[in-house]
């Protein structure tokens, strides 16, 4: 029998991912409210930085320092949501397109901000206290030179065993190659689109291993998608668009984005 408050494509272990979150503990930092610990809380929670660029331009200063303000952002981001005990936090690090059309300097300065954020990242006694998981997601190992890509790769092998909360990072990612190339996948694979299922689609996927995002936030002010950022794991995500650029979208901005969507009903096609 189909359960028809579910969407197509979630797996049984979507739904364990569900099962598992509906009553949380209230969190020890001080700096959280009461209150917000209760059902309801977003499992999966994704994010388009947006605005970099702008904010260093109303800053007046080169555009790479707006990437380091952004990139210094992401960390009070990353605790924030380790202390709402957000189970799975991606974020878009770059698109295919930023790599190939930014000024050559601007991308050195992309580089350099990924190594030194990335390394401090997984040294950080915090991701190992809480067992968190890094994943790199994208074409990143076709655009980054060696020296980054072994520190994405230890990263990725000193936390493979995490199992209790999840920070997915979107390098040289676009959605819409994420899909076109499971497309070219699943072609290869089976004679008859009869055989294709919705789960078919999600295992050839590059985030075949994340669950459906609850809540998807976009910051810098424009109300859009972009080369369909995950446009398969978003289908029945809330959206969440800021006014603010994003090193100025700090924990207190998170934390509003997270009472928001516990405020809204969910209908799921109902």
């Amino acid at each position: 029998m189909t359960n028809n408050n579910l969407p197509p494509h979630h797996s049984v272990k979507n739904m364990i991912f569900r099962k598992n979150n509906k009553k949380l503990k209230p969190s020890t930092s001080k700096n959280i409210s009461k209150d917000l610990w209760c059902e309801g809380l977003p499992i999966h929670v994704a994010i388009i930085p947006d605005g970099n660029r702008r904010w260093a331009l109303e800053q007046k200063v080169d555009p790479w320092e707006g990437h380091e303000a952004g990139a210094k952002n992401t960390e009070e981001i990353i605790k924030k949501a380790s202390d709402l005990r957000i189970k799975q936090l991606s974020i878009w690090g770059s698109s295919i397109n930023n790599l190939e059309k930014r000024p050559i300097n601007e991308k050195r300065a992309l580089l350099d901000i990924y190594e030194r954020y990335f390394s401090k990242l997984i040294n950080g006694e915090d991701i190992h206290k809480n067992e968190t998981r890094i994943s790199v997601i994208g074409r990143w190992e076709e655009y980054f030179p060696e020296s980054l890509k072994k520190i994405f790769k230890e990263g990725i092998e000193k936390t493979k065993n995490y199992k209790k909360r999840f920070i997915n990072i979107f390098l040289a990612y676009n959605g819409d190659d994420d899909m076109l190339e499971a497309v070219k996948k699943i072609a290869k694979k089976y004679d008859s689109a009869d055989k294709v299922t919705a789960e078919t689609i999600k295992e050839n996927l590059m985030t075949k291993d994340l669950p459906p995002v609850d809540l998807l936030i976009r910051t810098g002010g424009d109300p859009h998608l972009s080369v369909g950022f995950m446009m398969w794991d978003i289908a029945n995500a809330q959206l969440y668009f800021s006014k603010k650029f994003y090193p100025d979208f700090n924990g207190d901005e998170f934390e509003k984005a997270i009472r928001e969507y516990q405020n809204r009903k969910r209908r799921m096609g109902k």
